[in-house]
């Protein structure tokens, strides 16, 4: 893509031709044990995790292990263009329903889930590490520091885990920030590292329901937050034991659920 070159509008703007890198977008298929179970629009990069933190979030997986994740279903990766992952169990995990529609990049739910059913599945956390607010608020710096993908579109999202002395130790970009999420659990259950008690995740951005939701399923305790959270956040938040914080810009956090911090 290129801007248009010397250009001057009505209130005296300009605007230079040079290349621009975008941030791409492509539909992703994912399958458990060869069914279907979702749609979502991605950037595309660490697909293997996407899948699997996807299926482990929705408790798709249960507590049996991954055998294999691969791409292609019905036809060989080329012919599927590199998009459709299909994570294996071997059969063991309880037969998937399908998720109606798509998932979009800004929205994982979209509804089709019942939150209760959600908070019924996953039981509250054990208490969290106390993190230093010091590392709390130096997380989104942190993480920003490992986005490379950003720094050529500033069109996308990131998620990281971190540990208590603030090193980012998995961090994942995406156009969808519920996306970046799942890389990073999908890594750390790949990983044989969940539940991820001992880490905190940070997140580019707001913290939606369902950012806390993917949280709590992996077994953060503490979610760090750039910007706000929701409401709904904060209550799953509190129902979960979690320590919730946001606006966090250095010196600066607000702390909106913790025991520890509040």
């Amino acid at each position: 893509m290129e801007l248009e070159s010397g250009a001057t509008g009505a209130a005296g703007a300009t605007s230079r031709r040079e290349p621009a890198d975008l941030a791409v977008e492509e539909p992703l298929e994912i399958r458990l044990d060869d069914t279907l179970v979702a749609t979502t629009m991605r950037t595309p990069g660490h697909d293997f995790e996407l899948a699997v933190g996807w299926c482990h979030a929705e408790g798709l997986l249960a507590d049996h292990p991954v055998e294999s994740v691969r791409y292609c279903a019905t036809g060989g990766a080329v012919e599927t263009a590199f998009n459709v992952v299909t994570v294996s169990t071997g059969g063991r995990a309880p037969t998937p329903s399908p998720r109606l529609g798509s998932t979009s990049t800004s929205c994982g739910l979209c509804g089709s889930t019942e939150i209760d059913s959600l908070l019924d599945r996953i039981g509250p956390l054990p208490a969290p590490p106390v993190f230093d607010p010091a590392v709390l608020g130096a997380a989104p710096a942190a993480l920003r520091a490992a986005q490379p993908l950003f720094e050529r579109t500033g069109a996308v999202h990131a998620a990281g885990a971190f540990d208590e002395a603030g090193r980012v130790v998995v961090a994942r970009e995406d156009i969808g920030r519920h996306n970046a999420v799942d890389k990073v659990v999908g890594r750390l259950r790949l990983d044989d590292a969940l539940p991820a008690h001992q880490l905190g995740l940070v997140v580019s951005g707001r913290a939606s329901f369902e950012i806390v939701q993917k949280a709590w399923a992996a077994g953060f305790g503490t979610v760090v937050a750039v910007s706000a959270p929701s409401s709904l956040a904060v209550e799953v938040a509190r129902r979960a034991n979690m320590t919730l914080v946001g606006f966090a810009r250095g010196s600066s956090l607000r702390v909106y659920a913790g025991e520890g911090l509040l």
